[in-house]
């Protein structure tokens, strides 16, 4: 594996090897590592000729500073993983190399009503820093095909808003959840709930499957206010339970029966903010 450090030089290396026909795969990572980031890479690995994987923790998508600084760093832990599956190059850059004019004052992205609903409302300015971030990575790598999870189903739609935006060639790949045992969603931020948070973190996955099966035409609240109720018998405190369009992600409180549908929720375990969703009637 090959490590790079500063966006001119991995620049130049990836364009020598799209100039001898290699197909350039990225998965972009905040580190801490798990299985679902390998998977990704796996895919990567197995569609195309060399695989890049970034790990930067991006200042500039938390809306909450706390949130930032306890973001788990396992650098060497990282490191050891890319290795075991022959990553074939880790970016590692700085923030001054992203950002070398700072991190105040920058662009706005037009993403329209993906900017302020659901995530976008709970976390202003969120979707803003993914954008600001993303752009500059994929044009320092400039990779052939992007691979990201589906756990993020919002910032997967947002990145593809991004992409029409820099009028990008790249193809964007959106990879299923990977899972623990127990259903919950692979993530980094798990390793910071306690035990018996962890114990309890499941219950987003059960309401879930609870709309799921329980999934009805027409009106569609009193089944989301359940949903809600479950997770909060679990002790989260729930910021959004939606059930919304899966392609436009427009939330919905009436089903004709035909919509293509997916759930989405944000709710607390203490500190620990925890995301999933679920596709419904795909």
């Amino acid at each position: 594996m090959i490590l790079f450090k500063r966006a001119n030089d991995i620049t130049a290396y990836i364009r020598q090897q799209q100039a001898s026909g290699l197909r350039i795969g990225m998965v972009p990572t905040m580190g801490a590592l798990h299985q679902g980031h390998l998977s990704l890479l796996e895919a990567s690995k197995k569609n195309t000729n060399l695989t890049v994987c970034s790990i930067f923790v991006n200042p500039t998508q938390f809306n909450d500073p706390g949130d930032f600084q306890k973001y788990p760093v396992t650098l060497e832990k990282d490191i050891y993983a890319l290795e075991k599956i022959s990553v074939d190059i880790l970016f590692l850059p700085d923030v001054a190399d992203i950002y070398p004019r700072g991190v105040t004052g920058l662009e706005h992205y037009d993403l329209g009503y993906l900017d302020h609903i659901l995530e976008g409302q709970y976390r202003p300015g969120h979707f803003q820093g993914v954008c600001q971030v993303m752009n500059r990575l994929l044009t320092i790598v400039q990779p052939d095909q992007l691979y990201m999870g589906q756990k993020d189903y919002q910032q997967c739609m947002v990145v593809k808003k991004l992409l029409e935006i820099m009028r990008s060639t790249i193809v964007l790949h959106t990879c299923a959840t990977l899972r623990e045992p127990d259903g919950l969603a692979m993530s980094s931020r798990n390793m910071r709930l306690s035990e018996p948070e962890r114990k309890k973190a499941p219950a987003i996955y059960q309401s879930l499957l609870f709309l799921k099966k329980n999934l009805r035409q027409g009106n569609l609240s009193e089944l989301v206010a359940q949903a809600g109720s479950l997770l909060k018998e679990n002790d989260f405190s729930v910021d959004y339970v939606a059930i919304a369009n899966a392609a436009t992600l427009e939330p919905l409180l009436q089903w004709d029966g035909q919509e293509k549908l997916v759930a989405l929720i944000a709710a607390y375990q203490r500190d620990v903010r925890l995301i999933d969703n679920m596709l419904m009637n795909s």
